[in-house]
């Protein structure tokens, strides 16, 4: 075969490339450099946060919320020297159906207590995924001129599963925004569903949004959602919708009038707001004043928040009992076990957990 025949040869094999960044030349033996720890000057990091060092405060949140011991252990550090500077805010929740306009809503409302002086922290919660387990968290994008303005602070989490439409680490997170000097506290749920009553036990003002057109909505609405409201804001009441806003705003008030008050001696009150005009956000906020002073006079304010301390007590202790039962190889082991029995069908689901909490691997 001639010369030029073996370079045209579709058999023809050149050599090899004899560059390294292919790894050829090196050792087989990955070399792995010692794991440093993690160490933060707690005390300056916290004095920085109470300056209203916004990139500190994002820092310290994710310390708490991270899932790695070390970090939560800087985190509850953190946490713990700043306690005596947290409990000066109002802390409003506030949730609806989807579609209910929540993000228009919070940077609206946000954006007229930032220019009127106070400071606002958004904790925005977005759904995670139950496939994957991961989040959009898209709220700053949707707030973008709140996320701008100098007094607001915008803090999307994940759910992360927890039921209730929060992050189970939403109530440290407030305290580090109250240490930082946010004085208005905006926790923005997934959405209302059975469990979403949770941040109801974190907050001190609890605000649902509704949609126009009462009627459908309260089909799917929970008596016990409403009970829990300190206020109902029936959002978009503005163009052709303003006058449906009017009547359904007077639904809910009939409505409420059946229903036990969310606190005493105190009337739930419907409100009409447009976020797109800045219509009625005024008088959302006169409503939360004016809950504040009744609240105060009735020493249930504080009240309130001490029942909420001792409920977050509890919720920490299921969490850690949860965490502890899973940490235990040989009970993930004979989990595995009792698993495959149940798949195959030859035990029972509740056999397989009496068996579980027997087995030497729960002891």
């Amino acid at each position: 075969m001639a010369d030029e025949e073996k370079v045209t040869s579709s058999l023809h094999v050149k050599s090899g490339v004899t560059s390294q960044h292919d790894g050829m030349g090196r050792s087989s033996v990955k070399k792995f450099s010692r794991k440093t720890t993690l160490s933060i000057d707690t005390e300056a990091y916290s004095y920085e946060i109470k300056q209203g060092s916004r990139l500190h405060l994002a820092k310290a949140i994710t310390f708490i919320e991270s899932t790695t011991s070390e970090q939560q252990t800087i985190g509850q550090q953190l946490l713990k020297q700043l306690l005596p500077h947290t409990g000066n805010s109002i802390r409003i929740g506030i949730t609806g159906v989807p579609g209910v306009g929540k993000s228009t809503f919070i940077e609206a409302f946000g954006k007229m207590l930032c220019n009127s002086g106070h400071k606002v922290a958004v904790l925005a919660i977005d759904p995670s995924s139950s496939l994957t387990g991961g989040s959009i968290l898209g709220d700053k994008t949707r707030m973008e001129e709140l996320a701008k303005h100098p007094n607001a602070f915008i803090r999307p989490s994940p759910s992360a599963g927890t039921l209730g439409g929060v992050h189970k680490k939403s109530r440290e997170t407030m305290l580090l925004c109250e240490a930082a000097g946010y004085d208005v506290i905006l926790v923005e749920t997934v959405g209302v569903g059975q469990s979403e009553t949770i941040v109801r036990g974190m907050v001190d003002f609890f605000l649902l949004l509704a949609l126009t057109g009462a009627g459908d909505e309260l089909q799917g609405m929970k008596k016990g959602i409403m009970e829990l409201a300190d206020a109902i804001v029936v959002n978009k009441a503005d163009g052709a919708n303003e006058a449906l806003a009017k009547k359904t705003v007077a639904e809910y008030k009939q409505i409420l009038h059946f229903l036990a008050p969310s606190a005493p001696n105190w009337t739930t009150p419907a409100l009409a707001v447009s976020s797109l005009h800045d219509r009625g956000l005024d008088k959302v906020w006169e409503t939360i004043k004016s809950f504040e002073e009744k609240m105060n006079y009735q020493h249930f304010w504080q009240k309130r928040r001490k029942e909420q301390t001792i409920d977050w007590f509890k919720s920490m202790i299921v969490d850690r009992l949860y965490d502890d039962f899973f940490a235990s190889i040989e009970r993930k082991q004979t989990m595995k076990q009792l698993e495959q029995q149940v798949r195959e069908e030859k035990i029972t689901v509740s056999d397989a957990i009496q068996e579980l909490f027997s087995s030497n691997s729960y002891k």
